[in-house]
């Protein structure tokens, strides 16, 4: 019997990451071992974490792992079914309830991530014959959402509230929505909401913040940037400064309602495992109080001391970027600052525009004045 020829099928991924490497952007997962405080174990190397969006140091903190091991032990770790099903439950209840509170909407619906919020909320509310006005800079699951809901999608230069209206008086469409973070991921630098809202809302276009960043870290009582915008809809996630898992889309009790009927990663998901639940919602709490006004002031403070010590002006929120512009000193950088016992990691293409890879610096209220003083040390060679 002759054989059948050989087909390569999947032989070209080789040569994809040999190109990815020859690129310096082949990623590599990193395992850390544990985590004290503000270091972590990575590889058998203690080192100081500048690499988390754990922004307050509620990840680390035994309120939410107890309150977590509390829910557990009564409802079980999984949800065990999409919370159309079965797996809604009171934790449920009481942390959208919670976070619609906080951020001063009348209703939320929790998401398994963010990226499961954005690529839910937006395809809820936009379809062919829409427009979607997009912020050049928007994170990939803002992104992906606009292209899975196969409006028309405009793209407009970052932050740029004139060119965002020419756009909008030059598109129709059936309906219309502004897309933008509220503090942009890579960049940390704000979003003008203010007018961004006014614009939108005078060409008849409803806004999506997507406020993840800002969330625990601004705004009045740590709520955020959006809640005080007229934003028509916020999201939110739970795995930075409230220090657990999940996200949220926060808006309008009829939104609330329509993302149970047409957001598919809800849907079509099992829900969030009860102890993630159950620490958000001691996150949240935290975050709300006095301990969380404390953590901010600490943040506060330390962004202070590292723009300081860098020679920058100041500004707002965690992120800090070290612009470098080519790939390989990017590495190279991160690299180095590893020897040095910090973990700050590289930020390239495609997650960066070309020729804008940096170091991305992330701050939290658990780091020590030492730390963010010998991390400035550090840091000085590359900043320019």
């Amino acid at each position: 019997m002759r054989s059948s020829p050989r087909v390569p099928r999947l032989d070209f991924i080789a040569g994809e990451l040999a190109d990815l490497e020859a690129r310096d952007r082949r990623r590599r997962v990193r395992v850390v071992e544990s985590r004290r405080g503000a270091e972590v174990v990575v590889d058998g190397q203690t080192l100081v974490n500048f690499a988390s969006n754990d922004y307050l140091g509620l990840a680390v903190d035994p309120r939410l792992a107890a309150a977590a091991a509390q829910a557990e032990a009564t409802l079980g770790v999984g949800a065990g079914a999409s919370r159309l099903i079965s797996g809604h439950t009171g934790v449920t209840a009481a942390l959208e309830s919670a976070i619609a509170a906080w951020v001063r909407r009348p209703a939320c619906r929790l998401f398994n991530s963010g990226y499961a919020a954005n690529t839910g909320l937006i395809p809820s509310l936009a379809s062919s014959g829409d427009v979607i006005f997009s912020d050049d800079r928007n994170h990939a699951s803002l992104i992906d959402g606009c292209r899975l809901s196969r409006a028309t999608i405009e793209v407009y230069r970052h932050n740029d509230v004139d060119d965002l209206r020419r756009r909008m008086a030059a598109r129709s469409g059936r309906r219309r929505f502004v897309v933008t973070e509220s503090l942009f991921s890579m960049d940390g630098d704000p979003a003008p909401l203010e007018e961004i809202v006014a614009v939108a809302h005078a060409g008849e276009a409803a806004v999506i913040v997507d406020d993840a960043h800002a969330l625990g870290v601004l705004g009045e009582g740590g709520a955020g940037l959006a809640p005080s915008s007229q934003a028509d809809v916020i999201v939110g996630t739970l795995g930075k400064s409230v220090g657990s898992a999940g996200a949220f889309v926060a808006g309008s009790v009829g939104l609330a309602d329509l993302l149970w009927n047409r957001a598919r990663p809800l849907v079509f998901s099992t829900g969030m495992t009860i102890g993630a639940q159950a620490a958000a919602l001691a996150g949240v709490e935290i975050a709300r109080g006095a301990d969380g006004a404390r953590r901010r002031a600490m943040l506060t403070e330390l962004r202070a001391q590292l723009m300081r010590g860098l020679g920058l002006a100041d500004g707002l929120g965690a992120i800090v970027p070290v612009m470098l512009g080519a790939d390989a000193a990017a590495v190279a950088a991160s690299t180095a600052l590893e020897r040095g016992g910090f973990w700050v990691p590289a930020i390239r293409p495609p997650t960066v525009a070309e020729g804008t890879a940096r170091l991305r610096v992330t701050l939290s209220a658990i780091h020590s004045s030492a730390q963010v003083r010998a991390l400035v040390e550090a840091l000085r060679p590359y900043v320019r």
